[in-house]
């Protein structure tokens, strides 16, 4: 007889100080994951962005050349919403990002850097859960990024004149995954969730015709709320957790 499994998710890890976000494009993370990043920043810790590309592909009615520094503007904008003001990108071409060696290389330098207790990314699996296909770059970046924590810490792979290998990543947070492990209060950073996520309004307006308020609030609240279901009823955050 099997033992019934506790489908309630548990609360993120508090003790760190610094985290790091690696995601493919300029809103990824903000579709479900800044209202996290809120409640930390104000909680004193320390958050950066580090984005494989500017989402120059992102926009069918606007060049690539055009596109890559408006939503470069625009992520910016809206990082600085959640009290993140680091934001670097790596320069990968939009919709075209490969897995191998060249981006978990950009990806360990850049734990390197920053010297993060957590990283965070976005699911990295082949779907959303059921038939719902997830995209090559966000499978590429959240693969990469797993790997890339351990390339990190060793010394021998990917060396970096000037740098010193960082061992220091305890967990990587999987945020959109369809079996999540963990979560984080949603409640006081929901509103600039919201408004972070309206930064990206060119991206936005191409994306539907809905007014784009309704539409982010309408998405973000209703994330959140399915999420609260496994969590205290508390609107939440969900993240698979991968400790090191």
């Amino acid at each position: 007889m099997t033992e019934p499994t506790n489908d309630q998710l548990k609360p993120m890890p508090e003790d760190w100080k610094r985290a790091l976000a690696v995601v493919a494009h300029p809103d990824d993370l903000e579709y479900g994951c800044s209202a996290a990043i809120a409640a930390w920043t104000d909680g004193g810790r320390e958050v950066a962005y580090v984005l494989a590309t500017r989402g120059e592909a992102g926009i069918d009615t606007l060049e690539p050349e055009k596109c890559a520094p408006l939503r470069e503007r625009e992520q910016r904008a809206s990082a600085a919403v959640v009290g993140v003001s680091e934001v670097e990108f790596l320069d990968h071409k939009d919709g075209v990002v490969e897995y191998g060696t060249a981006l978990r290389r950009d990806i360990a330098v850049a734990i390197r850097r920053h010297r993060p207790e957590l990283v965070i990314t976005l699911n990295h699996r082949d779907t959303w859960g059921g038939v719902a296909w997830n995209t090559s770059d966000h499978v590429a970046v959240g693969r990469a990024t797993l790997d890339a924590a351990s390339d990190a810490g060793n010394r021998w792979i990917f060396p970096e004149p000037g740098l010193e290998p960082w061992d220091g990543v305890r967990w990587v947070a999987v945020a959109g995954s369809s079996t999540p492990t963990h979560a984080v209060d949603a409640t006081a950073g929901l509103e600039r969730a919201v408004l972070s996520l309206l930064e990206h309004r060119t991206y936005i307006e191409v994306l539907t015709d809905e007014d784009p308020e309704t539409y982010v609030r309408s998405f973000l609240t209703g994330f959140a709320q399915s999420a609260g279901e496994r969590f205290g009823g508390r609107p939440a955050v969900s993240f698979e957790l991968f400790s090191r």
